[in-house]
This record gives C-alpha cells, structure tokens and sequence, in this order.
C-alpha cells in the first residue's frame, strides 16, 4: 500500500477491525517512511457477475451504481446512510450468492423493491417508478394503493 503522503510503498498495519457485518476489514496503518497514519479498507472483490439488462444488454454487476440507485430513492427520507449501505450489502449478497455468472436486472429491482418497501414507503414508491417506468401519475396512485392493500 503506497503512503497517501509521501509515496512510498512501506508500512504497517497498526489496528485492523472487522466492519459492515463481516463484509470489510478496516486497516490503520503507518507509514514507515514519513510516520503518516492512513486508513484502508479491504473487501471480498465480487468479479465476473453479469447484469442482463431488460434490452438484453450485458452490463458488469456494479455495487456502486445500485448504491447510487438505492440513495436517490432515499434522498430526503430519514434514512441513516448505514442503513442503506445495509441494505444494499444484503441485495448483493443475495445476487452473488444466488446468480452465478448472469443475474437479470429485473431480479435485483426486485429485490431492492421488497427491501424499500419494509423501509421506507416513499423510497419504494420512488424506487418503483424508476424500476417500473411509470408514464403519468396514475400509475403511481395505483403503486400507492398496491402498498396500502398489501399492509
């Protein structure tokens, strides 16, 4: 791990602490060169997993752009940002666990859908909109009226 400050490649591992559920291993470090301390995080690399998108596209399963997805439908909610980083730990455990190498895009909206729903309802519907492509407003007061009739 090169130094943050200096450059240099050498240093120590000072603390290490498991994180996120078991997810990640947060590292201090020291730099044995400059003395600067620097944090790290490791995690398990998830590669090879393909979205298959609705035009039948093949896109790379990307943890990001669902975290990014998840936040928009949450903005403005009182959700604290660990429980959407939750949240979307336990969507893409479930995909890696489950999809191996495909996974269809419709699935992760899915499970993201059943996720915000317990919640958040105004995340969900936001979500739901998005995810389900709704073209007036009618759709969302039969969305609305969908969640209240499932409760």
């Amino acid at each position: 791990m090169r130094c943050p400050k200096c450059g240099l490649p050498d240093d120590k591992v000072i603390d290490s602490r498991v994180s996120r559920e078991g997810a990640t291993i947060r590292r201090r470090r020291e730099c044995l060169a400059c003395g600067y301390r620097f944090t790290t995080y490791e995690e398990i690399e998830r590669s090879g997993l393909v979205v298959l998108k609705r035009d039948k596209r093949r896109e790379e399963f990307s943890k990001e752009k669902l975290l990014t997805g998840v936040k928009k439908a949450c903005q403005k909610r009182p959700m604290s940002p660990k429980t959407i980083e939750d949240l979307v730990e336990r969507i893409v455990n479930r995909v890696t666990d489950t999809y191996e190498p495909e996974v269809p895009a419709e699935v992760i909206g899915k499970m993201v859908m059943e996720e915000l729903r317990k919640l958040d309802h105004v995340a969900y519907v936001r979500f739901a909109s998005v995810y389900r492509r709704f073209q007036e407003a009618a759709d969302f007061v039969d969305e609305v009226r969908s969640l209240e009739e499932k409760e």
